[in-house]
C-alpha cells in the first residue's frame, strides 16, 4: 500500500509500516532522525496530499505515487492549538491573546488540509485542543501505556485521533498501569529554566515523538484492515 506520514521526522510510524512491507514515506520540513533518508521527503507536504505526485527523497533520489494514497497519517503542529498552551492564549482572565489566536487559526487551517484531503482513509493525531480553536470532534483517545508491548513506554500522555474510514485502535496492553507521566505539568517553565511537574519529555521534539507501540499498532491494525478492504 501507498502510505504518507505527514509532519514526521522521527519516522516511527513510517518504519512500522515499512516493516510490514508497505510503501510508506515520512514527510517533514526537517531532515529525518529515523535513519532512513531513502524513505523521507524533506519539504512541504501539502502538494503531495492528493497523490499523483513526484518527489525528491532526502537521499537525493526521485520517487512517485500514481493515484491517491491508500492512507494519510498526519501529526500537524499543535503548539498554538493545544490546551496545554491555555496560559498563553489567555494571559488575562477571559481575554484571548489576538496574536496567538491568529497563529492558532493558521495551525487550524493546516490541520484541516489533512482532514479534508482527497484520500479515502485518514488519521490525524494531536493533543487536546483549546475550545476556542474549534477543531472538529475527535474520534478516539489513546495513551502510550495502552500500547506498550515492548515495555518501553509505560507513560501517560493523552492523545486524540481524528479518523476517516478507519477503525478505532485496539489497545494492545489494556491492563497496564502508567508508571509516570510523559509530559511535565508545566513544559513552558522548563524551557525557561524554571521548575515544573514531573515528566520525561522536557523539550518539544521529545514531547511530540510518536511512541513505537502506537506506531506498531497503527501499522498492524490499520494496515491489515486496508489490505482486507483492497481484497
Amino acid at each position: 500500500m501507498k502510505i504518507l506520514i505527514a509532519c514526521e521526522e522521527s519516522q516511527e510510524v513510517c518504519k512500522a509500516f515499512r516493516e510490514r512491507g508497505h510503501k510508506a514515506f515520512s514527510c517533514d520540513i526537517q531532515e529525518c532522525s529515523g535513519g532512513h533518508p531513502e524513505w523521507h521527503i524533506k519539504g512541504d507536504v501539502l502538494p503531495l496530499l492528493n497523490g499523483n505526485c513526484k518527489f525528491i527523497l532526502q537521499n537525493g533520489k526521485t520517487d512517485k505515487i500514481d493515484g491517491r494514497w491508500d492512507i494519510i497519517i498526519a501529526h500537524p503542529p499543535c503548539t498554538y492549538m493545544s490546551k496545554a498552551g491555555a496560559r498563553w492564549m489567555y494571559p488575562t482572565t477571559g481575554k484571548i491573546d489576538k496574536n496567538r489566536f491568529e497563529k492558532a487559526m493558521k495551525a487550524k487551517e493546516f490541520f484541516l488540509e489533512f482532514y479534508n484531503a482527497n484520500c479515502e482513509h485518514i488519521a490525524i493525531e494531536n493533543p487536546i485542543p483549546l475550545k476556542c480553536v474549534g477543531l472538529p470532534k475527535y474520534t478516539q483517545k489513546i495513551q502510550p501505556y495502552e500500547f506498550d508491548v515492548e515495555n518501553k513506554h509505560p507513560y501517560s500522555k493523552q492523545t486524540l485521533l481524528w479518523l476517516k474510514n478507519l477503525p478505532l485502535l485496539i489497545k494492545t496492553t489494556p491492563d497496564k498501569v502508567p508508571k509516570s507521566t510523559w509530559m511535565p505539568s508545566n513544559t513552558g517553565s522548563f524551557s525557561r529554566g524554571g521548575g515544573g511537574g514531573r515528566g520525561i519529555a522536557h523539550n518539544a521534539k521529545t514531547a511530540s515523538k510518536t511512541f513505537s507501540g502506537i506506531a506498531k499498532a497503527m501499522a498492524e491494525q490499520w494496515g491489515d484492515y486496508l489490505l482486507k478492504e483492497i481484497k
